[in-house]
């Protein structure tokens, strides 16, 4: 795979049973570009690791006054500048592109992770820390990956350039073949703390990014209530703690690196102390000096691939163990559905759902009361066919929606939940989504009443005269609650799909735009099926058919008007009253049925 054939056609069935796991399973999915880095890196290091024999050949050779040997010892060290030469660039080029085709194998998943979960991933797993490990985590676990063959090729070449040693010069390639190893795995005692303390630096800038994203998101809010130094405080708080933890990780690495300067300068020192007490006895030649003690300190260089690898399984074991644990998240039902159906074979009629008894009836504007928010959310999401938890499936038309495959589950019923996204762009790329083309986006914007939602737009767009073409903020930030949702809500309408599920759609618009919504949604939904879940009475009256849903079961049925009068529970919800008031009003009733009865 190369960089310019991404994405992968199929980023394939990841292993997310843990990190290291996960990293395995990346590595054994780029192996052929593996290789290729592999062999670059061989070319590479012992290209370099041979220039310290051409070198001590060629000093021999001007002891021995033998031009011969000097001249051969001159075309060698020129193949050798020009394999390393090579090898570094093709290295390179290889090693990039392991990396990033890793961390975009990784980004597909996620994306595809976040498509097929839809909504119950923030519910199972913090925004904060999707984004983490979309971003940051991705390349930290790309550096593993390509670092693997790298080090991989300096470990081969440690043990090759050893056992030429051992063969060129024997009595001095004995110390250096044992000494290499020692070199290589002295840090081996520091690393579990290293890896703890780079565990533990990676939770706090995890908790440190949740904060900061909850915090970006809540700022309207927060700027309200007066909240902004309370979080400040908080977010001060927190980076201090990511940067103790730094600091504290930061000096177990600098003991290792320290390790790895001081243990060869030891080494070197003890081959040229003993080579030269060899070289007084005439049993070893200048020129075998020269190239050991040139060995030595070139081999340095493959040596400080060590250290990397231990830095970066360090520092993506815990960012591999973040997104093997979204990657492991499932659904409560198969997302490539159990019957195939294309897009003009999807059922129709009646939206019923077994596990409560709530029926919307087809072509209908049904609304649904529940008192418990989080409930009506649950609800919602299994109305649309892919619930947080495994259950009875919703009926669309009597087909099973858990039998539907994802995409086509999602064409059929349309969710919005009560915290839509607005992704930055142009009001048209907003709009640009699937559509019957029943319905035009100055109908949907109209009747989710969005005037001054497009005059906002546009003042704030420079040069933008279109309101289609005014942009959009990240999330929709400079706009305000009521605003966002109401172009949500646009954006839905727009859709036009056969069944619209609708989870407090208005919550944050005020009572006079509340009212003309209603209107705006009932006009143009006409015909089609369409569920909202919500409290306003504003809303509930112009429903055809209003369901009381009270712990998990359909508790009463009617139009708004007759429940307000005849069941106290649905009155509590909708009208906020007290237990008192709740007593009186029964009181009241009975009165009213005995003065009736006289």
């Amino acid at each position: 795979m190369q960089i310019q054939d991404l994405p992968y056609p199929d980023p394939g069935v990841p292993d997310a049973r843990s990190g290291s796991r996960f990293l395995w399973w990346l590595f054994r999915n780029q192996l052929g570009g593996q290789f290729k880095s592999l062999a670059w890196g061989l070319l590479h290091f012992l290209s370099i690791s041979a220039l310290p024999f051409c070198v001590g050949v060629a000093v021999q050779a001007v002891v021995d006054h033998s031009v011969r040997r000097l001249a051969l010892a001159g075309g060698l060290l020129a193949l050798c500048c020009i394999g390393s030469a090579l090898g570094d660039t093709f290295l390179h080029r290889t090693a990039v592109t392991n990396w990033i085709t890793a961390a975009a194998r990784v980004q597909q998943l996620l994306a595809h992770k976040a498509a097929n979960l839809g909504s119950a991933l923030t519910r199972r797993v913090a925004a904060g820390e999707v984004v983490a490990v979309s971003t940051g985590d991705v390349e930290k676990i790309g550096w593993f990956v390509e670092a693997g063959s790298r080090f991989t090729a300096a470990a081969v070449t440690i043990v090759v350039v050893c056992a030429g040693m051992v063969v060129y010069q024997p009595q001095l390639g004995a110390v250096v073949a044992v000494g290499l190893p020692v070199l290589a795995l002295a840090a081996l005692p520091l690393l579990p703390r290293a890896t703890r303390r780079a565990d533990v630096q990676r939770e706090k800038a995890g908790r440190a990014t949740e904060l900061a994203s909850d915090t970006v998101a809540g700022l309207r809010v927060l700027r309200g209530i007066g909240g902004e130094e309370l979080f400040l405080d908080r977010y001060r708080r927190a980076s201090q703690e990511v940067r103790h933890a730094a600091v504290r990780s930061a000096r177990m690495w600098s003991l290792i690196a320290a390790i790895q300067v001081l243990l060869p300068g030891l080494l070197l020192i003890a081959v040229v102390w003993y080579g030269v007490h060899l070289a007084r006895q005439g049993r070893v030649e200048i020129g075998e000096l020269v190239a050991v003690y040139s060995s030595v300190m070139i081999l340095s260089y493959p040596l400080r691939h060590f250290e990397e690898i231990a830095m970066a399984y360090s520092f993506s074991r815990p960012s591999a163990t973040r997104a093997a644990r979204v990657l492991s998240l499932e659904r409560a039902t198969a997302a490539e559905g159990s019957r195939d159906r294309d897009g003009n074979g999807l059922p129709a009629g009646d939206l019923y759902d077994p596990a409560t008894g709530l029926l919307a009836p087809s072509g209908r504007l049904t609304a649904v009361v529940c008192g418990d928010p989080d409930a009506a959310g649950l609800l919602a999401e299994r109305l649309g066919g892919h619930p947080s938890e495994v259950g009875t499936s919703v009926l669309l038309g009597g087909v099973p929606l858990d039998e539907l495959p994802l995409g086509s589950a999602r064409t059929a019923v349309l969710v919005q939940d009560k915290d839509p996204v607005l992704l930055s762009g142009t009001l048209r790329e907003l709009l640009d989504v699937p559509a019957s083309g029943a319905v035009a986006a100055e109908e949907a914007l109209a009747a989710a009443q969005c005037a001054d939602v497009l005059a906002a737009l546009v003042q704030g767009s420079l040069g933008a005269e279109d309101p289609m073409d005014a942009r959009i903020t990240e999330r929709g930030r400079s706009l305000s609650g009521g605003q966002r949702q109401r172009l949500a809500l646009a954006r839905s309408l727009f859709t036009d799909p056969d069944v619209l599920v609708l989870d407090e759609p208005t919550s944050a618009v005020d009572s006079h735009t509340e009212a003309r919504i209603a209107q705006g949604v009932r006009a143009l939904r006409t015909g089609r099926t369409t569920v909202v879940f919500t409290s306003s009475p504003l809303l509930l009256e112009h429903a055809d058919r209003v369901v009381l849903v009270h712990e998990g079961e359909v508790a009463a049925v009617g139009v708004h008007r007759e429940l307000v009068r005849t069941e106290p529970r649905y009155r509590a919800v909708v009208t906020r009253e007290t237990d008192e008031e709740a007593a009186l009003n029964d009181v009241l009733n009975e009165l009213e049925e005995i003065e009736e009865t006289a």
